[in-house]
């Protein structure tokens, strides 16, 4: 009887032993099989740290629009002389002809209710903080933004911002909404080719009259003086114009939630039916559409367009 007590014995301790093994077997089995990637993983991470969030997806059918910059979104000279003209903005606009941005993308119902425009004649990148806060405050799903055309348009090359000053500036801007609105996505467009408008509109007299009041000195001052001052004075504005675009797609490129046009609207070659007929430098009604019309198809592609 005692021989076999102690045969049971360890015949329950050899038993004992190769269920514990054959569980620690099944179990790094179940551990080489399931990998990081099964349900209820913490992402197979030391310390059971949570795998990095992906990186958020761009929402082609935003369902509000604030739009920021300046007199072009504002519309300026497109319906009459020095005058804005919001409603027909290729960002905000409620004009048939032109349907703006916003219509496109909400409907014409919609649009009118949930989009918004801050954009000022006149205004600077220094100024687009300001108005970053104000769209920010509408919780929009995404900000139009399309300044720094008056950044180079001073009254003489020397007194163009600089482009360290205008980086600064609109990195600013960006924080600004980041940190009132940090699901809002933007679209950046670049700055227009000053010198292309200039060539373009130097054979109307009338809009060399209007720029004679003070429109965009630096570029079209002396509109027919090809002397060698003249084009170097120009050749200086195109250059930093050139540079802010470059400024515009790097932080742009910084930002998650954030497309730039990739230089669309500064290779855009605006003619006389997109010009205004009231300076020759302005977009005209036609010319807002044709911007509404890039836009929306960068707005809307499921990857940034090149």
């Amino acid at each position: 009887m005692r021989m076999r007590s102690h045969r049971s014995a360890a015949l329950r301790v050899s038993v004992a032993g190769v269920t514990a093994i054959l569980l620690g077997a099944a179990g790094l089995a179940a551990c080489e099989v399931t990998g990081g990637n099964s349900p209820g993983s913490t992402g197979g991470t030391a310390g059971g740290k949570p795998s990095p969030k992906p990186t958020p997806t761009w929402d082609t059918s935003p369902r509000s629009v604030a739009a920021v910059g300046d007199s072009i979104t504002r519309g300026f000279d497109a319906c009459s002389v020095l005058a804005d003209c919001p409603e027909v903005s290729w960002a905000t606009g409620s004009d048939t002809g032109v349907r703006s941005l916003a219509v496109r993308l909400l409907g014409k119902e919609r649009a009118a209710t949930h989009s918004w425009n801050y954009a000022r004649t006149g205004a600077r990148m220094a100024d687009l903080p300001a108005q970053m806060e104000q769209a920010a405050a509408m919780s929009p799903g995404l900000v139009t933004v399309m300044a720094g055309a008056n950044d180079a348009c001073r009254p003489t090359p020397s007194s163009m911002t600089p482009v360290d000053t205008f980086r600064e500036d609109f990195q600013d801007a960006m924080r600004t909404l980041r940190r009132e609105a940090p699901k809002a996505q933007v679209y950046v467009s670049s700055v227009p080719d000053l010198k292309r408008l200039w060539s373009a509109g130097r054979s109307s007299a009338l809009g060399k009259q209007v720029w004679k009041l003070g429109i965009c000195s630096s570029m079209l001052a002396d509109p027919d003086d090809l002397a060698k001052a003249a084009t170097r004075r120009r050749a200086a504005v195109q250059d930093r114009v050139v540079a802010y675009n470059k400024v515009l797609g790097d932080v742009c490129a910084k930002d998650r939630l954030c497309r730039y046009d990739g230089g669309a609207v500064f290779d855009y070659r605006f003619d006389g039916r997109q010009l205004s007929h009231w300076d020759w430098f302005h977009p005209s009604k036609d010319g807002q559409s044709k911007l509404a019309a890039m836009a929306y198809r960068r707005v809307t592609a499921e990857e940034p367009i090149a």
